[in-house]
């Protein structure tokens, strides 16, 4: 499904194969990940769809049930698999791991340490940030949420660039074999002030860590431990506002001279006392999103001190 040898970017293949996963998407806000199995089958509001229609199709096609209706089978992209993927436990979306990734100032060849694991979604970004050549290790407590994500990242095609390990970063540090090699570090942990300490002696000179807080508190503790030894210290709270667009009819008044201007509405067309004609015509209106997510939490970033 994805291509991540050395030569070439993360990428998905030409076509859709048995045992791959895809998105199937069927309507902005309902989509889902299927396996595809060329003996099952999919049965939604839309009919039925046979998996064996499905193989050999590029990703993006549409394809046609049984009753004439449709759904798009889309790659399980980083962006998409975070909108379907199972929630263990609480998430990183879009905005803040975008925004991450950037402030991280991670690139393809790097090594980043994560904990916790938790969902996997933050884990499936970085790891396509850091291909072709790069790798993440990412730690998780936790024996069976490890042991999911495994099985997630196998699916999407990350595997061979994320190794997860099972350890109490917290109460034990991460593991001193990558002393010094990290080129960024990020937390999401209860007490991440705890972790500080080993982190730093993670990271490479200059190296870069970024702390995920949902409460303000957290955020205070935190910076306190980064004071030491860390520089450039920084919290940001990522909002995100999304728009809907849509048609839409308004009424316009079309004149003698043929030109088209707009009107207050009207419920039927009428003929105004200078000659015009009022009729219906179609629109672009652009809404804000009224369940826009609010806030999801704050993010910490620091730089590890030069030795001087």
């Amino acid at each position: 499904m994805l291509c991540s040898d050395g030569t070439k970017k993360l990428s998905f293949g030409g076509s859709i194969k048995d045992g791959d996963l895809v998105i199937v998407y069927e309507k902005r806000d309902v989509m889902k990940a299927v396996k595809v199995s060329e003996t099952s089958v999919l049965q939604n509001r839309f009919g039925v769809f046979k998996h064996s229609d499905w193989i050999g199709k590029p990703f993006g096609s549409k394809v046609l049930s049984n009753k004439g209706g449709f759904i798009y089978l889309l790659a399980p992209t980083p962006e998409l698999w975070t909108l379907v993927l199972s929630h263990r436990t609480q998430i990183l979306y879009i905005a803040d791991i975008s925004f991450l990734i950037t402030y991280l100032e991670i690139v393809p060849g790097s090594l980043v340490l994560e904990s916790g694991t938790g969902s996997g979604s933050l884990t499936t970004s970085l790891a396509r940030a850091v291909a072709p050549t790069g790798h993440v290790y990412t730690f998780d407590f936790h024996q069976q949420r490890a042991a999911s994500a495994r099985e997630d990242f196998q699916s999407t095609g990350v595997d061979s660039l994320v190794t997860v390990g099972v350890r109490d970063i917290q109460g034990e540090g991460f593991p001193d074999e990558y002393s010094g090699l990290a080129d960024s570090v990020f937390l999401d942990l209860p007490q991440p002030w705890l972790a500080v300490p080993s982190a730093g002696k993670m990271l490479k000179q200059d190296g870069t860590l970024c702390s995920f807080s949902p409460c303000i508190e957290q955020v205070q503790r935190t910076c306190e431990a980064l004071k030491s030894n860390f520089r450039d210290i920084r919290t940001f709270e990522v909002l995100l506002r999304t728009f809907e667009v849509h048609e839409g009819k308004i009424d316009s008044c079309q004149g003698e001279e043929g030109l088209s201007v707009r009107s207050p509405p009207c419920k039927r067309r009428h003929r105004s006392s200078e000659g015009s004609t009022m009729q219906d015509s179609s629109t672009i209106k652009v809404s804000p999103c009224a369940d826009a997510r609010g806030h999801t939490g704050y993010l910490t970033f620091s730089r590890l001190q030069c030795l001087s």
